[in-house]
């Protein structure tokens, strides 16, 4: 049976820290491709399709010899796993947003982990015989990549119990999942130590069960209340025992009083602008702020999948350089160069913890000295007293703009790096790699939050997840064009990307226009002035609902 909401309240730090860790080892790991590429490849998955092909590397033997056979086919089919896996981890936001708003976190992530469970235990079985199971992988990693978004999605959620240690928690949850990429490359660790693969993936699946049971014992059937719609209450219970003294007969009355916390949903409130009718979801979608803000996102995931699916053959050619034929020392040269570079950048997957909090820090940036919309004087009214406060919508936007800007810079500086050809620098490039695959998504959920009304916000950034994970799909067709007509060599992918990648400052400069006329409104109404057409973003302040929205925080990945 699953427990109550108060009883889920009581344990909310248990939930919290098995959260972090479970979003750690079992959310987005298939982020850490690099890692997982290499083991496969040692299995033999695919390695059929090498046999008698020209294009086999002359320096990998036939399995008589201990080794599987390995050549471009084979890294084309087993990539083209890694772009399914990776797109259902985003393309499948919008849908879960819908399912938990209705059916709450308990039963996604129930099936979450049973999903990433059998993941491991089909890859698992496919290693015991991998020229016959190999398409097993295809399904695998369908079922890895939707079990750990769900994982991640309904542990957004939880930090509505925390008040106001909220920020903290959630920037926490959605470190873990920008981390998580880091598993493989530590499970890898334990690979060439000697430990099987089968039981490396057989032992995970089993742990992925102590999810399933973790969350059957104390996640709660309902969804968790926004902060703004939690009602905290205390039970006083009354009790009194009578006792008899034995030696003088005396009657002793003592009184017990226990007090106990609950928490249950607030009733909503009638507001002065429940009879003001929202806006239309059409005109949130068909507003600029969010068809740039779809053209930003989509270029970014593009250049982040695609840099995190052929990452391996980038290292390989800055060590080769093309060579058609490479000696037998120049290939075991490249693999162990390979493999240590991609040691490094799934351990810097890490820094995702520290990034996280930097940019919700640049987001929520003087936010606590700006009026309260329940403060604002009517039009034409000034303050009496005290000098006059920022606009919180303005102020939103403020911080938007520049959080923008930032992610922007970081992905144009990590596009140039990724172009010289010199191995060590690559490692900063991973650097500025992971901090913009954090930054993104934070950037945009609260830009969101700052423009359109809470009913609104799930939708959006569900849709425009989506959205993101189909232009990503690019990334396969860019593969196949770099590892074949242009023979390995990812200039020419990377300079094009680069370019694509300036589009993304286009986004600020229109909040930077759009910040502008709302300085304007605020300044007309202050002077007393007609303010005219009231902006798109002072009716989506106004707007905001009193129901909760479950999909609030769990969209902010």
């Amino acid at each position: 049976m699953a427990p109550s909401l108060t009883q889920a309240y009581r344990r909310r730090w248990w939930m919290a820290v098995t959260a972090i860790m479970e979003n750690l080892l079992f959310s987005a790991v298939l982020l850490g491709w690099g890692s997982l590429l290499i083991m496969l490849k040692n299995e033999g998955f695919y390695s059929h399709l090498c046999k008698d092909n020209e294009t086999a590397v002359s320096n990998v033997s036939s399995w008589e010899s201990g080794h599987w056979l390995s050549c471009v086919e084979q890294e084309e089919m087993l990539n083209l796993g890694f772009t399914i896996g990776s797109f259902l981890l985003s393309a499948a936001t919008l849908p879960l947003g819908i399912l938990m708003d209705k059916f709450g976190p308990r039963p996604l992530r129930l099936i979450g982990s049973a999903c990433f469970a059998s993941s491991c235990a089909m890859i698992a079985g496919a290693a015991y015989n991998p020229e016959v199971l190999s398409p097993l992988i295809f399904v695998a990693v369908s079922f890895n990549g939707f079990g750990g978004i769900c994982l991640t999605f309904t542990s957004l959620t939880l930090p509505n119990m925390f008040g106001n240690v909220r920020s903290t928690i959630l920037s926490l949850m959605i470190g873990s999942y920008a981390s998580s990429a880091v598993t493989f490359p530590g499970v890898k660790l334990i690979y060439d130590v000697g430990v099987s693969f089968r039981v490396i993936m057989w032992v995970w699946s089993g742990l992925a069960c102590l999810v399933f049971f973790n969350c059957f014992v104390n996640w709660p059937a309902e969804s968790f209340p926004d902060p703004d719609h939690i009602c905290y209450t205390k039970k006083v219970i009354l009790s009194h025992t009578v006792s008899d003294d034995k030696v003088t007969g005396d009657r002793f009355y003592s009184h017990v009083t226990m007090m106990e916390d609950q928490m249950d949903h607030k009733p909503p409130e009638p507001s002065p602008d429940s009879a003001q009718a929202p806006p239309r979801f059409s005109r949130s979608v068909c507003s600029p702020i969010f068809l740039w803000s779809l053209i930003t996102m989509a270029m970014t995931q593009l250049r982040i999948i695609f840099f995190m699916g052929a990452m391996n053959k980038m290292l390989e050619f800055l060590v080769t350089h093309g060579d058609p034929h490479p000696s037998e020392e120049l290939v075991m040269e490249a693999e162990k160069q390979v493999g240590f570079y991609s040691s490094i950048f799934g351990t810097l997957q890490l820094l995702c913890l520290l990034t996280c909090p930097l940019i919700g820090y640049i987001m929520d940036w003087k936010m606590t000295e700006c009026e309260d919309d329940k403060n604002i004087l009517p039009e034409g009214e000034k303050s009496q007293s005290g000098p006059p406060k920022r606009d919180k919508k303005i102020q939103k936007l403020t911080n938007a703009i520049r959080a923008f800007v930032l992610t922007n810079i970081l992905l144009v500086t990590f596009g140039i790096l990724s172009m010289v050809d010199s191995l060590p620098l690559q490692v900063v490039s991973f650097v500025l790699h992971t901090m913009v695959r954090g930054f993104a998504h934070s950037c945009c959920g609260g830009l969101y939050a700052a423009v359109y009304p809470s009913n609104h916000f799930g939708t959006l950034t569900g849709l425009q997840s989506m959205i993101s994970a189909v232009f990503a799909l690019l990334q396969q067709p860019l593969f196949v064009v770099m590892v074949g007509h242009l023979n390995g060599d990812p200039y020419w992918i990377n300079l094009s990307l680069l370019l694509f990648s300036l589009a993304g400052f286009l986004l600020p400069c229109y909040l930077l226009y759009h910040r502008r006329n709302l300085v304007k409104e605020r300044e007309r109404r202050a002077d007393g002035q007609p303010a005219g057409e009231i902006l798109f973003l002072s009716q989506s302040e106004n707007a905001q609902m009193n129901s909760p929205t479950n999909g609030q925080a769990a969209n902010r990945l």
